[in-house]
């Protein structure tokens, strides 16, 4: 009983979404294997390397989200400050750089007779992808399940959003650049434009209007839950897609899933434990630690996934790296859930001095 109270937060698609990314990957993979006319079909329907159903459904994943945030909250930007410089500083001084680091020890020293020197690249540019997009939607599931501070975290993941149009460009272009991968700027940006800013100004704006017309009970009420399943299936279909062009890599390569999985899941404990120690540090309730925390364990992998097919197309391993994570992404955030609801009382004395 006490473990199921733990979850009532979450969803039962986004509770087993690692089990349907595995059932993704056997219909992708046994499509592009028995049916091939199905992705060349969809191959067809292409501009400027984006794949237009893929990119019709990353924003039916993104504008969901974009919706739940509510940017007016910047405005309390100024109260208890401290917690936010620990997530931005996380986010994004620390954790795109440690990803990049653990991914590169892995993939080029740790496993080096098991990945090839190519395929390891492409792998660590997907891991890039991933560590230079901290989560912003998921983010509201592990605060709740944590109890951590609603209207915090608010202000956490809008300022995120906001960071996320400055700093993901140029930071992917750095760390791609060092691990000798070519990215246009403009591939970049208009990547960036496309699932970022697209669906954020479609949030933003489906969310003031309505708010202004039927009030903000109705909106978060009534409105949002309509789209509930829409980022989880828009998700697991758009997986299909691009599992039905990886088959062949996966079936070359079964083990890389796992591999790839390791410096993930490692990364993910760390930038866990960095944030919240350092909130801890910084005397900060548990309320605040644990969502600066989660923010930046978790990704943003609609938005990873997105770029990598953008930039790098349907079939490359880079976008097949992103996926891994999302299939970590889920157990391992729940685990840490665990760690955090756990390491409550080593916040006792900061709840009572806030």
């Amino acid at each position: 009983m006490k473990e199921k109270r733990k979850l009532e937060g979450i969803g039962f698609f986004d509770r087993y979404l690692s089990v349907w990314v595995i059932l993704c990957m056997v219909i992708g993979v046994c499509i592009g294997k028995f049916l091939p006319e199905i992705p060349r079909f969809l191959n067809q329907f292409e501009y400027a390397q984006v794949s237009i159903p893929i990119a019709i459904l990353i924003w039916l994943m993104i504008y969901p989200m974009m919706m739940k945030v509510d940017f007016q909250s910047i405005k309390d930007i100024g109260k208890n400050p401290k917690g936010l410089f620990v997530t931005w500083v996380t986010n994004w001084l620390i954790k795109p750089f440690t990803m990049f680091g653990i991914a590169a020890f892995f993939f080029y020293v740790v496993f080096k007779q098991l990945i090839p020197a190519e395929l390891a690249k492409d792998y660590l540019a997907g891991a890039v992808l991933l560590g230079a997009a901290p989560c912003t939607a998921m983010v509201f599931v592990w605060s709740h399940l944590t109890k951590g501070n609603p209207a915090y975290t608010v202000v956490q993941v809008a300022t995120n959003d906001i960071i996320i149009l400055i700093a993901f460009v140029p930071i992917v272009k750095l760390l791609l650049g060092v691990s000798d991968v070519s990215v246009p700027w403009d591939t970049l940006f208009l990547s960036v434009f496309l699932f970022v800013v697209v669906p954020l100004v479609a949030g933003i704006l489906t969310r003031v209007l309505l708010v202004k017309r039927k009030g903000k009970v109705y909106f978060e009420k009534q409105f949002i839950p309509k789209f509930n399943h829409t980022t989880v299936i828009g998700l697991l279909l758009t997986l299909i897609i691009i599992f039905s062009f990886q088959g062949k890599v996966i079936l070359d390569n079964p083990v890389h899933i796992l591999l790839i999985a390791v410096p993930l899941i490692i990364q993910t404990f760390l930038i866990f434990f960095v944030a919240y120690l350092a909130c801890k540090a910084l005397r900060l309730p548990h309320d605040i630690a644990a969502p600066a925390g989660m923010i930046g364990a978790s990704n943003f992998f609609e938005l990873s996934v997105a770029v990598a097919i953008a930039i790098f197309g349907t079939t490359s391993p880079v976008a097949l790296a992103t996926i891994v994570g999302v299939l970590v992404e889920v157990p391992v955030m729940l685990i840490l859930v665990r760690i955090a609801n756990a390491t409550n009382s080593w916040f006792k004395e900061e709840k009572r001095e806030a």
